[in-house]
């Protein structure tokens, strides 16, 4: 057995770590450049691992390794691949550990985890090896995707022209707490976002931004990477309806959501006749399909027919934006426009999965 495999071990028998979840949000990083060292090990991994009980068969899995500060590591192994590359929609085994002198060592109910940058060991109690995966990095199929003729560009990076007391950083990316200067109706909507790394942080702390459509809706940013995907969490229509999958990824990745939105409907009186519907991909896997939903969110502005601006939420997080485009689909023949051929079942490509060194695979 070697040295990693045997002090590794040494800690999974005198340890299965709990973490605080009342601990203060701690630092925030913008920059992986800059992360702590945690953050080498938080993120996924893809490989497969030996079926209980016959040694000569094996399944696919996928781990996301979440960081959550000073050492201390949780884990989520999945069945069949990451959430949107295989996963079968059960269960989500959870293990916890922390950092040891090798790497991070994660203990599980029956398996065992020893992560380092590149790859992860799954191994038994004895140290025996029962399966290998290695780090991978996803991007989304609709990542830098160009506005289609017939789009309006709300930001490219060069200015902040469509948006109320708009601001940008340094690298050129729009930061959270503005809104469109125009007001929208119906519309289909690009949008990529990029979330700090906080890892102490723990729940609406943790990266806290969103969409708020018409100002009424709030289709939430979060940092919800290995999570379950509640109504609060990252895709959701907030404290309304969860996303189909929680696909969000690890902090500090590009990440993507398209919208379909169609506003609710009034009529002369004033009184609502359909509920607003939208679809949400995110990361180019569907996670709303022709939702109704039937009220507004959390403090958003009140129903009504009239057209409002799309706000990007400020809470107190650096949350930044990039690459935003709509197409005013309320325009007569706006709804023919080829816009990302996304359909309402599955992703329209698989989600590009890459390793350290970016040969995909």
């Amino acid at each position: 057995m070697t040295l990693i495999l045997r002090s590794a071990l040494a800690f999974l028998v005198l340890s299965a770590s709990a973490y605080a979840q009342n601990a203060k949000d701690g630092p925030t990083y913008t920059s992986p450049d800059k992360a702590d060292g945690d953050f080498a090990f938080a993120g996924e991994y893809l490989g497969w691992q030996q079926l209980q009980g016959d040694l000569r068969g094996s399944q696919r899995i996928g781990v996301q390794v979440v960081a959550l500060g000073n050492g201390k590591f949780t884990a989520v192994k999945y069945l069949g691949g990451l959430p949107g590359d295989g996963w079968l929609r059960g269960q989500r085994i959870l293990l916890d550990g922390e950092r040891t002198a090798e790497g991070v060592a994660l203990k599980g109910n029956v398996t065992s985890l020893l992560v380092s940058p590149e790859e992860a060991l799954v191994v038994d109690s004895l140290g025996n090896k029962l399966g290998e995966l290695k780090r991978v990095h996803r991007e989304s199929p609709t990542m830098g995707a160009k506005a289609p003729a017939g789009a309006t560009v709300l930001f490219d990076g060069a200015g902040t022209d469509h948006f109320k007391k708009g601001r940008m950083t340094e690298n050129g990316w729009l930061m959270a707490g503005t809104e469109t200067s125009d007001a929208w109706n119906n519309f289909r909507l690009h949008g990529e976002f990029l979330l700090p790394y906080k890892p102490l942080a723990r729940g609406q702390a943790r990266g806290n931004s969103g969409f708020y459509l018409q100002g009424r809706y709030e289709l939430q940013v979060l940092d919800s990477f290995g999570l379950e995907g509640g109504e609060n969490e990252c895709g959701a229509l907030y404290k309304l309806v969860r996303p189909a999958v929680n696909m969000c990824f690890p902090p500090l990745e590009w990440q993507t959501y398209d919208i379909d939105f169609q506003a609710a409907k009034f009529d002369a009186d004033g009184k609502k006749i359909e509920p607003m519907t939208i679809s949400v991909w995110h990361n180019g896997v569907p996670i709303h399909a022709q939702r109704k939903i039937p009220s507004k969110t959390g403090a958003g502005t009140a129903e009504g027919p009239q057209p409002l601006p799309i706000k990007l939420q400020d809470h107190q997080n650096p949350v930044v934006y990039r690459n935003l485009w709509i197409i005013d689909t309320a325009k007569p023949d706006a709804r023919d426009i080829d816009w990302l051929a996304l359909p309402i079942k599955a992703p329209p490509v698989p989600v590009a999965v890459s390793d350290a060194s970016g040969n995909q695979f």
